[in-house]
């Protein structure tokens, strides 16, 4: 349930947005899509390391508590900075990216868009990556903090500046829209770490291990072994798809608004139950995976499964 509301609510927002864009003018609607093709790209180092947190800061078997917060640190540090060099490589090349994902009907206009939702790779990166850490940590209510902060705010400014019902003193145009979208999404992924880092030291007050828990170069050569699979996958996927749209979007401005409004309708209504499945059954995965491996025994690299373990009980060792 957590994870549920966790995923609906960015999904209903990005519905909303796109209502009152099309008020704005409908012909900036495709301009909009921008953002989520920015994500995509984000998605290539999202998922890389952040997927390996599951078996590695989900195993609490074989794992302490100060060495899997140690991880996470790591883990959200690291995406952090890949974060900030991909921010500042899109704003420079804002120009290239508007080429490829906005038709040339309006490119011109969103260019000022596309410097703006630039540092979503930022507020991307470390939102995804406090997630991850968080659920795999059997915390699920940090993503809920970060997108129930995120939604309130967003659905209020754009209330006030950009709805229907907006300040007859403000003309809202869709660069408010994408100046409000990346306030409330970096105020809320940085709100989500700093409720995360104030509820650890609660629980590292009744751990009675010494053990350091700041980012280390060890703690990234743990996570890159398995996250360098993820990364591979996900960068020759996502390719493949952003390969897709910008042929679409080179064929008109209506068949990239029609691809925009087909992707807003399957991420906001189809995809949210399964991904809220999917990081449930990821996390429980990820603690299985590691009461195997205690008992299989840590030490060994070439551990192997019996066929009884694989049809019952994996988690006994």
């Amino acid at each position: 349930m957590f994870n549920l509301c966790a995923f609906s609510l960015p999904a209903l927002y990005s519905t909303l947005s796109k209502l009152w864009v099309a008020n704005i003018d409908s012909s900036q609607v495709v301009t909009t899509d921008v953002y989520t093709y920015i994500g995509v790209i984000v998605e290539v180092i999202n998922e890389g390391l952040p997927r390996a947190s599951w078996l590695i800061i989900g195993d609490k078997s074989s794992r302490s508590i100060s060495s899997r917060l140690q991880l996470a640190y790591t883990l959200i540090v690291i995406q952090m900075f890949l974060g900030t060099l991909l921010s500042v490589s899109f704003l420079g090349a804002s120009t290239r990216l508007a080429a490829f994902f906005v038709p040339s009907a309006v490119r011109e206009a969103s260019l000022q868009y596309v410097r703006i939702s630039s540092f979503s790779a930022l507020s991307s990166a470390t939102e995804y990556s406090v997630s991850l850490a968080t659920r795999a940590l059997d915390r699920p209510d940090v993503p809920l903090l970060i997108s129930s902060f995120k939604f309130a705010i967003n659905i209020l400014l754009d209330l006030i500046f950009i709805s229907r019902f907006h300040v007859k003193v403000v003309t809202p145009t869709v660069n408010t829209q994408a100046i409000i979208r990346l306030c409330c999404d970096m105020t809320a992924s940085f709100a989500g770490l700093v409720y995360f880092l104030y509820r650890n030291k609660k629980i590292r007050r009744h751990d009675i291990s010494d053990a350091k828990t700041r980012p280390s170069f060890l703690a990234l050569k743990i996570l890159a072994r398995p996250g360098a699979f993820t990364f591979v996958e996900s960068a020759i996927r996502n390719a493949l798809y952003l390969w897709l749209v910008s042929g679409i979007v080179s064929m008109s401005a209506d068949y990239a608004t029609a691809w925009g409004v087909f992707n807003t309708i399957r991420w906001g209504l189809v995809m949210v139950p399964v991904q809220s499945l999917e990081a449930s059954s990821l996390a429980f995965v990820g603690h299985k995976w590691g009461s195997w491996r205690a008992g299989a025994g840590i030490g060994e690299r070439k551990a192997k499964i019996t066929r009884p373990e694989l049809i019952g009980n994996v988690g006994s060792p």
